[in-house]
């Protein structure tokens, strides 16, 4: 309800992290220690939608453009690098990519399922964007305190419907999302 849309993409290098896993099923401690692991190790970049990118578009395209964010800025490191022939084959998390729904997207892509939990540069990528976020979110928090948001992230918690009701909408939230929106009405 709260909160950017992060997303990641990350080409492993020729030894990545072990024991990397989907970001939802890692202890916070464990994707706190795999993060700097895959910053390291890995070639990768982020790509954030802000929350009016998200209220402008809807939840679907901001994500889709957090994504080719993330694409692009990779791509671009690694042609700075002259890291080989570039992006080739781009695995997604999910049973969408953004080809052919988000401008700018020119990549081959597979959309795989679940695939932050089988596909390793999927769940490095999964990781550096939770962790990422958190971080948004952290600080966010700081500003905010009523929310909870260092341990609800921005999620729809119980302690987060109440504050929402208590103290309105923050210019963190999503107001298109139903429970922000029925709170602004």
């Amino acid at each position: 309800m709260a909160g950017p849309v992060v997303a990641a993409a990350v080409v492993l290098g020729p030894e990545p992290p072990e024991g990397l896993a989907d970001s939802k099923m890692l202890s916070a401690a464990r994707r706190a220690r795999l993060e700097p692991a895959i910053r390291e190790r890995c070639q990768w970049a982020l790509g954030v939608a802000d929350v009016e990118e998200i209220d402008r578009l809807n939840i679907f395209a901001a994500t889709m453009l957090a994504m080719t964010r993330a694409v692009a800025a990779l791509a671009e490191q690694l042609a700075g690098h002259g890291a080989g022939p570039g992006i080739g084959l781009v695995l997604v998390d999910g049973n969408l990519t953004p080809a052919n729904r988000c401008e700018g997207w020119c990549w081959e892509a597979r959309a795989i399922v679940r695939g932050d939990a089988s596909e390793p540069c999927i769940s490095a990528a999964s990781i550096l964007a939770k962790e990422h976020r958190d971080r948004l979110m952290r600080a966010a928090a700081a500003e905010f305190p009523h929310y909870g948001w260092e341990r609800n992230a921005g999620y729809g918690t119980a302690e987060h419907m109440a504050a929402l009701r208590a103290h309105g909408a923050s210019p963190h939230h999503r107001r298109s999302f139903a429970p922000v929106a029925a709170v602004l009405a």
